[in-house]
C-alpha cells in the first residue's frame, strides 16, 4: 500500500497540544481524514481518527456518552465507574473512552505513516500562514 497524498491543515492556536489535522490518501483510492498531529512530552506524534465509546442505559438501552450521569432518552440514572485515584489511571481512562475508527496493523506501517504525516506537517509549518489567513488578518 502506498501513501499517495498527505494534506495537512494547521490549527491556529500555537499553545495547544493539537497542532494540525491531516488527510491521507492511499493508492489514489482510499482516504483517511482527521488524523491528528499532537505535541506530546517527547515530541510530535499522530493520533488516528477515533470516536467516543457509548454505554447503554440499563432501563431503555439508549446509547449515552461514557461518564454521563443520566440517560438522554429516559432520564434514568446511569451506573458510574469507580473513582480514579492516580493521574496515570485518569489518562488511561480518558484514552479508553475513545476507539480508533481506522488504524495501522503493523508498527512498521505506523512508523511510515507517522513519518510522512510529520514531514508534511513540517513543510506546512515552514510555509507559514496560508494566503487566506493572511488576508483575513489584513481585514481586521
Amino acid at each position: 500500500m502506498e501513501i499517495t497524498e498527505v494534506r495537512v491543515f494547521l490549527k491556529d492556536s500555537p499553545d495547544k497540544k493539537l497542532k494540525a489535522y491531516a488527510t491521507v490518501t492511499f493508492d489514489n483510492a482510499f482516504v483517511v481524514r482527521n488524523i491528528k498531529v499532537i505535541q506530546g512530552t517527547t515530541g510530535l506524534f499522530i493520533a488516528m481518527p477515533s470516536r467516543r465509546i457509548k454505554q447503554s442505559c440499563p432501563k431503555c438501552n439508549f446509547k449515552n456518552e461514557m461518564r454521563a450521569k443520566y440517560c438522554n432518552q429516559c432520564g434514568g440514572q446511569l451506573p458510574q465507574s469507580p473513582k480514579i485515584v492516580s493521574q496515570e489511571a485518569a489518562s488511561a481512562s480518558a484514552q479508553s473512552e475513545h476507539k480508533d475508527i481506522a488504524h495501522p496493523i503493523t508498527q512498521t506501517f505506523r512508523d511510515s505513516l507517522q513519518r510522512k504525516v510529520l514531514d508534511a506537517y513540517e513543510q506546512e509549518v515552514k510555509k507559514g500562514p496560508s494566503v487566506q489567513s493572511r488576508h483575513e488578518a489584513d481585514e481586521e
